[in-house]
């Protein structure tokens, strides 16, 4: 056992030392899982369902369209877009393209989005439509040229999309009605377009080639675009599959919390989902009782979060009303995991509950931890 890495000595005996693995897109994950699980849910948002087959035609007639506009290889893409179908179709959609995918926080402020996007040189933003005042001042303060907008309704099963206005209204959140132009885009008409025939003929060095600008938490200072090449991002999802030996491709549920624009969100849930053929159950912000109800009802089994989320949910009056027995696994990342908060929530759960860390450079994190392990209700 060589000395210069002694932690090898803790690895549990199912997990390789070292993996191999061929270089290829970070797109292609989804392209795989679409030929593999076709007609099994991908995306399920708030009732409605998408399959890896719909998931991938809608990525692929965005990618046709941004190249319609012009789109060239490395051109960055921004995607300020809460956990929704969108943000799936948009992020593999900019990839195929062969764009860069920018992730933006919607709750950035005004400066803090008009220095991301200058940093970042993003000539284009997908965003929601309430936030179309604050994307449509950028492009006359950045080198935004296009936007395309969005509205959570979109992706909402009949009658919640016919409801949706009126709950934003009471909520004192309106939506915004925008007409189409040479600039202005929006995400349903794309969506109507025909499902081109193959994916775009991008040349991509999947080494060499970014594939996404994740801006780090800005806690030291002004948040810094990491620059993530396809291979970094996939070596990251081959060391969880590795550390997930226990859990069947194609045979999951991930709880989709923690957003995607957070680079923890984008691994753990988004491109880790599409790879293993997951069923992906997001939910747009996190609020305790959905949570709760959501978990009861769409019985997921992986649960990546925060410790402020896991106490939220232990700290419900309600908790004791709702089954949270399908979870297996849950990771918590963002901040430190108190003891007493991983015993309380194994204890509702079954389910193994253990803290990771992860830095944005490494893509996020690499997995040092067993999965998969019920554990036995304490009476």
């Amino acid at each position: 056992m060589p000395t210069e890495k002694p932690w090898l000595l803790h690895y549990p005996e199912q997990i390789p030392h070292d993996l191999q693995f061929e270089d290829q897109t970070l797109h292609s994950i989804l392209q795989q899982s679409a030929q593999q699980f076709s007609e099994k849910t991908a995306i399920h948002f708030l009732g409605k369902k998408r399959t890896y087959q719909q998931v991938y035609e809608e990525a692929l007639k965005m990618a046709d369209y941004l190249l319609s506009l012009g789109m060239k290889k490395g051109d960055r893409v921004s995607i300020m877009l809460p956990n929704c179908p969108q943000a799936v179709i948009a992020y593999y959609g900019v990839l195929f393209s062969g764009g860069i995918v920018v992730q933006t926080n919607p709750l950035y402020t005004e400066r803090e989005l008009e220095h991301l996007l200058k940093d970042s040189g993003a000539e284009m933003i997908i965003t929601l439509d309430v936030l179309y005042p604050a994307a449509f001042k950028m492009k006359a303060l950045t080198n935004v040229k296009h936007i395309i907008a969005t509205g959570i309704k979109d992706y909402l099963p009949f009658p919640k999309n016919l409801l949706y206005p009126f709950v934003q209204k009471k909520q004192q959140r309106f939506s915004i009605e925008i007409a189409e132009n040479e600039t202005m885009h929006l995400f349903r008409t794309i969506m109507k377009y025909p499902v081109p025939p193959h994916p775009p003929e991008i040349d991509i060095d999947p080494v060499r080639d970014i594939a996404v600008l994740q801006y780090t938490g800005g806690t030291t200072g002004t948040p810094k675009g990491v620059m993530l090449s396809h291979r970094n991002i996939l070596a990251n999802l081959e060391m969880c599959a590795a550390w997930f030996y226990r859990l069947k491709k194609g045979n999951e549920k991930v709880l989709g919390i923690v957003p995607f624009f957070h680079v923890y969100g984008m691994t753990a849930v988004l491109n880790f989902t599409i790879r293993q053929g997951y069923e992906m159950v997001l939910l747009p912000r996190f609020d305790a009782e959905t949570a709760l109800k959501t978990i009861d009802k769409e019985k997921p089994t992986i649960f990546p979060g925060a410790p402020t989320i896991y106490i939220a949910l232990l700290n419900h009056p309600d908790l004791k009303r709702y089954d949270l027995s399908s979870i297996k696994s849950c990771l918590s990342g963002s901040a430190a995991l108190p003891v007493e908060v991983k015993q309380q929530f194994e204890n509702v759960t079954g389910g193994k509950l253990v803290e990771g860390y992860g830095l944005s450079e490494a893509a996020p994190s690499p997995m040092p931890i067993l999965f998969g392990t019920k554990i036995k209700r304490e009476a």
